[in-house]
Formats: C-alpha cells, sequence, structure tokens
C-alpha cells in the first residue's frame, strides 16, 4: 500500500528497489514498536494479579478501598511506591515527550492518532515517544526499578 500511495508515479524499474526499502523499513518498525511495548508490558505486569488479564496497573493506585485484599500489605506498599516513582518520573519528561509517550502507551492511539492530536509528523511522535522511553528507562533503572 505503501508503494501504491507514495511511489505510483514512478518508473517501473525503481519499484522492486523501493518495495525491498519499504518492507525492511516495516519489518524494523514492527519490531521497535514490539521491543518498546514489551518493555512497558513486563514492567507493568508486575502490578497485575495473577488472575488478571485486563488490569490497569494504575487503578492499583486507587486500591484504598481494600480491593486487593488477597496481596499483602509490603507488596500493596511496593506497588505503591513504583506506580508513584514512575507517575513522577514521567511528570520529568518534557511536555512533547509526556504527551506522546502517555498518548501511545497509556492511551494505545497509533502513531498517526498520536500525530494527528500532537499537530506534528509522524516521525516527530516515534522521536518524542523513543526519548521518553529511553529517559524513563534510566531514571528507572538508576532507583533500581527494572522491566
Amino acid at each position: 500500500m505503501r508503494l501504491a500511495e507514495k511511489y505510483g508515479d514512478k518508473p517501473l524499474a525503481e519499484l522492486p528497489m523501493l518495495f525491498q526499502r519499504i518492507l525492511q523499513n516495516a519489518i524494523r518498525d514492527h519490531y521497535r514498536r514490539q521491543k518498546v511495548r514489551n518493555m512497558w508490558t513486563t514492567l507493568l505486569s508486575a502490578f497485575s494479579g495473577p488472575e488478571d488479564d485486563e488490569h490497569d496497573p494504575l487503578d492499583t493506585l486507587e486500591s484504598a478501598d481494600g480491593d486487593h485484599k488477597s496481596e499483602s500489605p509490603q507488596t500493596q506498599l511496593e506497588q505503591r511506591q513504583t506506580l508513584g516513582a514512575i507517575e513522577r518520573e514521567i511528570e520529568k519528561l518534557p511536555a512533547r515527550q509526556r504527551e506522546a509517550f502517555l498518548m501511545r502507551y497509556w492511551e494505545e492511539m497509533d502513531i498517526a492518532e498520536t500525530a494527528a492530536a500532537m499537530g506534528c509528523s509522524e516521525g516527530s511522535v516515534k522521536t518524542h515517544c523513543s526519548r521518553a522511553t529511553h529517559t524513563l528507562a534510566a531514571a528507572l533503572a538508576a532507583k533500581g526499578i527494572k522491566p
């Protein structure tokens, strides 16, 4: 589809080379996204219960009404502290990085939707998300929080 949309006016001799490049970039993008998603899924999955497939880790912060009675108080405290550290580090991000990161990973918007909402290019969204992810990973690792 990308080949037809963007390069339909190119000579036929150039199309195989363009297709190969588009395919390589699509594969790289897929694996990069997968790596980032796996990192955040792994990090945040520590906050869900074993029987909880659709658990939102941020709900843990709101569990003061005692809906996690099976967890020990120590575990609950550690989870709250870790989520608090994650939230504080997200708040420290530059505004555009924070906005892109939250839209992509908390709101689960795709790159095109995020770019439209932010009023920037898809490349800018990718850059902001990458920088935010690296900054957060480094800050959390420095605090001893590892995925």
